[in-house]
């Protein structure tokens, strides 16, 4: 227990809270017009805090707090040809848009690879010998607003599977209170750009068709980072058998990513929590 002259006692803790709380300004913090002129050459030149420091005469740590504040602190969330902020784009209500992409994986053998046997094992020296498995195709839909996720792995990535795995997103978001799709962005592939049975799909859907730009694979960024979270985190998690293994172990992950995982873009939340401010009805 504290001693009555103590800084901290339980008022005085109460009182410093109220204190940060309460407390916006920041006396010291750099001019508006003085930030400005730090985020022209940022997005301009491409250049770093230090470089930047040299040329506006200003301490490193400062250039890089106003970054930061604007968000400009990291190039690859800067569009290089145009040096706009593309990281934080999203859209105002779910289904306006979703992100649909394939993720290509190696198929497993049965007894599996070298992550249960281990690189130099008998069984992975003789695979290398044996006839090639193929690939297993991740077909993934992300709302963009949400960010909930729907995924189904398949043989190929052939225009009538990605079509069936559409209708099946549709069913599942609506399923959580999302409505009808408005809006959905693929890349260029000739399943998604000629493929009839996507075409008849969207068509029944209601929803329009958009496209990745030509070497801009981040106008797609919402499924171009869930491939590589669900790859860390279901297809390289932990061992797995086989293909059938691994394929079992997929809606397991996808609940535990739609209604568990915190997420940086949305306040460290789940997705689940955006579709109506109500998590405790979908535990």
């Amino acid at each position: 227990m504290a001693h009555r002259n103590a800084r901290l006692t339980l008022h005085g803790r109460r009182l410093l809270i109220q204190r940060v709380v309460t407390d916006h300004r920041l006396p010291h913090q750099t001019s508006p017009e003085l930030e400005a002129r730090v985020c022209a050459p940022r997005t301009e030149l491409k250049r770093g805090p230090r470089r930047l420091a040299s040329l506006l005469d200003m301490p490193a740590s400062t250039v890089h707090a106003v970054l930061t504040r604007h968000g400009l602190h990291r190039l690859a969330w800067l569009d290089r040809p145009t040096g706009q902020l593309i990281r934080r784009y999203e859209r105002d209500r779910p289904a306006e848009l979703i992100h649909v992409d394939v993720k290509k994986t190696g198929r497993l053998r049965d007894g599996g690879g070298w992550r249960v046997h281990g690189r130099d094992s008998l069984e992975h020296r003789q695979a290398r010998y044996r006839t090639r498995t193929g690939y297993a195709y991740a077909h993934a839909a992300i709302d963009d607003h949400t960010r909930l996720a729907y995924a189904e792995i398949h043989p190929d990535e052939k225009t009538g599977t990605c079509a069936g795995l559409l209708h099946r997103a549709a069913e599942h978001f609506a399923r959580l209170g999302i409505p009808a799709i408005e809006r959905v962005i693929t890349d260029n592939a000739l399943a998604y750009r000629r493929g009839h049975a996507w075409r008849d799909a969207l068509t029944e859907l209601g929803a329009q068709a958009r496209f990745t730009r030509h070497y801009r694979p981040q106008t797609n960024g919402k499924a171009e980072r869930f491939n590589p979270t669900m790859a860390d985190e279901r297809i390289y998690s932990r061992p797995f058998t086989n293909g059938q293994d691994r394929a079992d172990a997929l809606p397991g992950r996808l609940h535990q990513y739609n209604y568990h995982r915190t997420h940086t873009a949305l306040g460290d939340q789940p997705p689940i929590n955006r579709v109506n401010n109500d998590p405790g009805r979908y535990i």
